[in-house]
């Protein structure tokens, strides 16, 4: 329990953080799961616009503080490479 006014303001804030924080992650992982899906069923237009919109997401968690900038670079960066691997694998089995 705090013992303060001012802790006890800032316990309230921090649930409030943590709700949007989980809310925000669990929308990040929900758009990274589409995306995946659709490279692997090789729907590249739409897996395109999922990249866009997982970008996008990534782009404003950091932003926001609720995902490190550095994190959010590394899997733009991993998911780009994945949309773009899969085709030049699908050109090297013909």
């Amino acid at each position: 329990m705090p013992n303060t006014k001012s802790a006890e303001r800032r316990a309230r804030v921090g649930v409030r953080r943590h709700a949007r924080n989980k809310s925000v992650k669990t929308r990040l992982r929900t758009l990274e799961r589409k995306y995946r899906t659709l490279v692997a069923s090789g729907k590249s237009e739409e897996a395109g616009k999922a990249l866009r919109d997982a970008t996008s997401a990534l782009d404003k968690a950091a932003k926001r503080g609720v995902i490190p900038k550095r994190r959010a670079s590394r899997k733009k960066s991993r998911l780009a490479v994945s949309l773009n691997a899969k085709p030049a694998a699908a050109a090297k089995k013909k």
